[in-house]
C-alpha cells in the first residue's frame, strides 16, 4: 500500500489527524506543518522525546562555543556577557538595515576599543566602517553603561566581555561560511527569542 499524501513510498505509519496510512517521510517532513497532529500521536511524542542526532550535535555546538566565550569570566563579566548577548538577540535594527555576523564583529571592536581606550583614562570613541554596525554599536553602548556597578575595572571588564563576543562571532564565521548569521542564530537559539511554530494546516 502506497503514502496517501506523496503516493510513491509504502505507507507504514497510521495517521490519526488524516485517518489514513502516510509513510515515515511524509510524516516526519509534514508533521504540524501540513499536518495538525494531535498531541496523542504516538510519533510526534517520539520525535519530541527523541529529538533529532543533527539537532542534538547543533545544540551540544552551541553550548561549547558559549561555555568557550564565557571561559573564566568573573561573576561581574559574566552578567555583562549576558546582557549584551541578549540584547543582540532583541536588537531590531531599521528597516532596509538586516544585522548580520560580520556587522556584530565590527561593532563589538569598535566598542572594545573604545572602553579599552576609556580604562587607560583616555576618551576616544573608536567607530565601525559599515552603517549597521555603527547603529547597533550607538544603541548598544549606553545599555552597558546602564550595568555600570560602583566599582573600578568597569571599562575593562567591558572591553573583555565585547571582545568574547567578537571573537566567538569570527569563530563560527570560520566554521559556518555559508551563513552570515551563523553566531546571531546561535545566540537566538541559546538565549530565546524562538521563532513561532507554523500553524497546523489540515489536509484536505
Amino acid at each position: 500500500m502506497l503514502c496517501d499524501l506523496c503516493g510513491k513510498r509504502k505507507a507504514r505509519r497510521s495517521c490519526p489527524a488524516l485517518g489514513t496510512q502516510i509513510c515515515a517521510v511524509c510524516c516526519g517532513t509534514k508533521r504540524l506543518v501540513e499536518i495538525a497532529c494531535p498531541s496523542s500521536c504516538t510519533y510526534l511524542s517520539s520525535a519530541r522525546e527523541h529529538p533529532p542526532v543533527a539537532a542534538v550535535r547543533r545544540q551540544q555546538h552551541d553550548v561549547g562555543v558559549l561555555m568557550k566565550a564565557m571561559q573564566d569570566l568573573s561573576e561581574h563579566q559574566s552578567r555583562l556577557f549576558l546582557a549584551a548577548a541578549s540584547f543582540l538577540v532583541s536588537y531590531e535594527p531599521p528597516a532596509l538595515h538586516g544585522l548580520v555576523d560580520e556587522d556584530v564583529i565590527e561593532a563589538m571592536g569598535a566598542l572594545a576599543g573604545t572602553f579599552e581606550t576609556a580604562s587607560r583614562g583616555v576618551i576616544y570613541e573608536h567607530r565601525p566602517s559599515s552603517l549597521p554596525a555603527e547603529r547597533l554599536a550607538q544603541a548598544l553602548k549606553p545599555k552597558l553603561s546602564e550595568a555600570r556597578e560602583s566599582r573600578a575595572g568597569f571599562e575593562r571588564d567591558v572591553a573583555v566581555v565585547l571582545r568574547r563576543i567578537e571573537g566567538a562571532a569570527r569563530e563560527i564565521g570560520q566554521t559556518s561560511p555559508s551563513s552570515r548569521r551563523a553566531f546571531l542564530d546561535m545566540l537566538g537559539r541559546m538565549i530565546g527569542k524562538e521563532k513561532p511554530e507554523p500553524r497546523p494546516v489540515l489536509l484536505p
